[in-house]
């Protein structure tokens, strides 16, 4: 399967569940039950789910748009090719191995 292909299957997967989490969105929670309140712990967790899944759905709309540009699988730091395999475990890396060690630290 092409890297295109991969990627835009994986961009509708989480454009998807965005959508989902946007309609549990949708009813806010009522804080004024009381902080220990479960409904209240659910809203919090999709939003923090929503604000990770839209930087997913920005990383993969940036990887495609490298793929139309042709500096797909080229690292941003050093500017070397990410390792194929890194790339298939994690598609929408822009860092090789090494450059994202180095980021950590």
């Amino acid at each position: 399967m092409q890297e295109r292909e991969r990627l835009q299957r994986e961009l509708e997967k989480a454009q998807a569940e965005l959508d989902q989490l946007n309609k549990l969105l949708e009813h806010k929670a009522d804080y004024a039950i009381g902080e220990g309140d479960p409904a209240i712990y659910d809203w919090e967790f999709n939003l923090a789910l929503r604000r990770r899944v839209e930087r997913k759905v920005k990383s993969i709309e940036e990887a495609l748009q490298k793929i139309g540009a042709g500096t797909y699988g080229v690292c941003e730091r050093c500017h070397e090719k990410i390792d194929p395999e890194r790339l298939k475990v994690l598609p929408h890396t822009t860092l090789c191995i090494e450059c994202a060690r180095a980021e950590r630290q």
